[in-house]
């Protein structure tokens, strides 16, 4: 019988990359509000800490005269032109996966580049899994930096409270953390409104600055950052790294794009946070020009005097939103590394109906004993500026070169035009991340030895499942030989009443729990579904192509495969799934509702083989152990669950 396609009468959801009907529906502005919330936290805190730490960076700071304010908000004002408000906003958004964003995603893309060697694109997917492990980095350093930074300003409001600044952001932090097993949603609500207040400030505190002092508009000239460079050579090119930082949070544009769309991002970007951090920054410089010793912290001393304390608490909520877009940041690319197979099953908790609203309790609480560690390790927003920008311009230079890898291969834009978009990018990108190299021996080694440790270890969970793959397939056996083999069985095997579902990795071999079922008990159910989750390389699939059945050559034998598949974003709920296969009327009498789910245990150990060093195969092992059972990833009735166990060598 030919394979035939589900289709489900139901209603079905817009497909993943209709954000203009979600915007007619929604509203635009409700969009777009929405994107302040979440997608621009992290780069609206920025002006925390960004002049301050260019001002006071103890080995290469700027002098806070004419010279050096008007070229430090010439380079910060162009840098956000030219790294923001071109490269992502205007091109890299354009590189979306079904409506999707992301470093993920673009390693996705990659994938399924028409390389001809082998090696091209195992290169390009290692290094797009290197940025991927230095999000993680940002995600550590952003919450520590941002809510840290926020605090200090106590420091300038009431400086007895000095020592408190520490205890009150470990408390933050955990408060923060704890608060992230219950979901966001109902606190989500608030975000674009107090985003849109920040942005407001942010505006208004730096255009009365501007007002009073309108020389400082000179400084959007182009040519004084160039005769910044030219005068003062090393310090300026030194200052890159801690220039760069006004520009941390780019990343999420990219990311977020699936829960707002292009076009609502691009509208609050323009319109809204562009211009609310140039003026800001443009007021930060007018304040230390007419002031030098507001370099020590010229964002709260921008304020009045009766606003800084309002403004620290306002500041703390603003960063502590910049956060909680980081971590969900971080809980959604390691999702979609299980999915795309670079990290074996985590438990993921979800907290909503929302498709994003994930929690990943592992992650959760690495991420909280780092950032910990961070804020008692460094002390100061300062301090944990070395550590920022390495994981910054690590990850800006990987998505160029992805970004134009895909326009070439999948775009087909001619050589010339990609050579020369992908050197005009890289000059700036490159020119940043070996800025901030001197940073290194300050505390920038801690991101790039966080993505040396998580590129190891998404890298060995890749090749060790390829090689668990290969040799499960071998163990199992030919699905084809197998049902010839119970179909010739004499006299015939036992049938059992009722429905078997058994789990397996592909359609073309046996489930181990199937096949022991057989060898140790003599036994097949009445009605078997064979069932194979597959997770495509796009973010969301449709209903009406997530479930394929197929009779596997006989209609009489009671036996069925099943294909589901699912997008890396897709909820993996299982009896759902079968529910919908059930639909189409099948030929086997098919329970779901009282099925017994057939799952196969794999214990691997380690074995003579060569093809991984021993300390990968002990780490992959160690790896294997932390896997969630397939029960909880796919949503089965566990009173309803059968393991039948095996082991295979590595």
């Amino acid at each position: 019988m030919p394979a035939a396609k589900a289709r489900d009468s139901r209603p079905k959801p817009p497909p993943a990359g209709a954000h203009a009907t979600v915007a007619g529906k929604a509203g635009t502005a409700a969009l777009t509000l929405g994107a302040l919330g979440v997608v621009f936290g992290d780069i609206g805190t920025s002006p925390l800490y960004a002049l301050q730490t260019v001002f006071t960076a103890h080995d290469h700071a700027v002098k806070p005269d004419e010279a050096g304010v008007y070229g430090v908000i010439s380079l910060v004002f162009w840098a956000i032109t030219i790294i923001v408000s071109v490269k992502y906003v205007t091109f890299i958004m354009r590189a979306d996966n079904e409506g999707e964003g992301g470093i993920m995603a673009l390693i996705a893309r990659v994938l399924d580049l028409p390389l001809k060697g082998r090696a091209a694109k195992a290169t390009l997917v290692a290094l797009g899994i290197f940025g991927a492990a230095l999000f993680y980095g940002d995600g550590m350093i952003t919450p520590a930096i941002s809510v840290l930074s926020a605090v200090e300003g106590l420091e300038v409001a009431a400086p007895s409270l000095e020592s408190l600044v520490l205890p009150i952001t470990l408390a933050v932090l955990s408060v923060l953390f704890a608060i992230q097993r219950f979901g966001t949603e109902a606190v989500g609500r608030l975000f674009g409104p107090v985003m849109a207040l920040w942005f407001t400030i942010l505006a208004l505190s730096g255009l009365a600055r501007v007002v009073d002092s309108p020389a400082i508009l000179r400084a959007l000239s182009p040519t004084y950052g160039i005769e910044f460079f030219v005068d003062h050579g090393a310090v300026a090119f030194l200052a890159l790294g801690s220039v760069v930082l006004a520009v941390t949070g780019a990343e999420a544009l990219y990311a977020d794009m699936g829960h707002f769309g292009r076009p609502a991002i691009r509208r609050a970007w323009f319109f809204f946070v562009f211009p609310a951090l140039t003026l800001n920054y443009m007021g930060q410089g007018s304040l230390i020009l007419a002031s030098p010793a507001a370099i020590e912290n010229p964002f709260f001393l921008l304020m009045p005097h009766w606003a800084r304390v309002p403004m620290v608490l306002l500041a703390t909520l603003a960063t502590v939103i910049a956060s909680q877009a980081v971590i969900s940041g971080a809980f959604s690319v390691t999702r979609q590394a299980v999915q795309l197979g670079f990290l074996p099953r985590l438990r993921i908790r979800h907290t909503s109906q929302a498709a994003g609203q994930i929690y990943v309790p592992a992650v959760n609480g690495l991420l909280y004993v780092a950032v910990l560690a961070l804020v008692l390790g460094f002390g100061s927003s300062a301090g944990l500026a070395s550590a920022y920008g390495i994981a910054v311009t690590g990850t800006l230079a990987i998505d160029t070169i992805l970004f134009f890898v895909v326009v070439r291969m999948l775009w087909r834009k001619p050589l010339w035009l990609v050579l020369s978009g992908a050197a005009a990018f890289l000059v700036v990108d490159l020119a940043f991340f070996t800025a901030n190299l001197p940073k290194v021996v300050d505390g920038g080694w801690f991101p790039l030895l966080l993505a040396l440790v998580v590129f190891t270890l998404l890298t060995t969970w890749q090749r060790g499942r390829e090689l668990v793959t290969g040799r499960r397939e071998q163990a199992e056996g030919l699905l084809h030989d197998f049902i010839e083999e119970i179909r010739s069985m004499d006299p015939p095997v036992f049938r059992a009443k009722g429905t078997a579902i058994c789990l397996t990795a592909g359609k073309q071999t046996t489930p181990l729990a199937l096949r022991a079922n057989v060898d140790h008990n003599h036994v097949v159910h009445e009605s078997v579904v064979i069932v194979s989750v597959n997770t495509r390389r796009v973010p969301h699939v449709a209903r009406s192509e997530r479930v394929v059945v197929d009779a596997l050559g006989y209609e009489d034998d009671g036996i069925l495969h099943v294909t589901v598949d699912y997008g890396f974003q897709d909820d993996h709920y299982l009896p759902q799934a079968l529910r919908q296969a059930a639909a189409l009327g099948l030929e086997v009498d098919v329970d779901i509702d009282n099925a017994t789910y057939f799952v196969s245990k794999i214990t691997i150990v380690r074995g003579p083989d060569s093809s991984m060093r021993p300390w990968r195969k002990k780490l992959f092992l160690a790896l294997s152990r932390t896997s969630a059972s397939p029960v909880e990833l796919f949503g089965l009735p566990e009173q309803r669950i059968v393991t039948m166990g095996s082991y295979i060598e590595l």
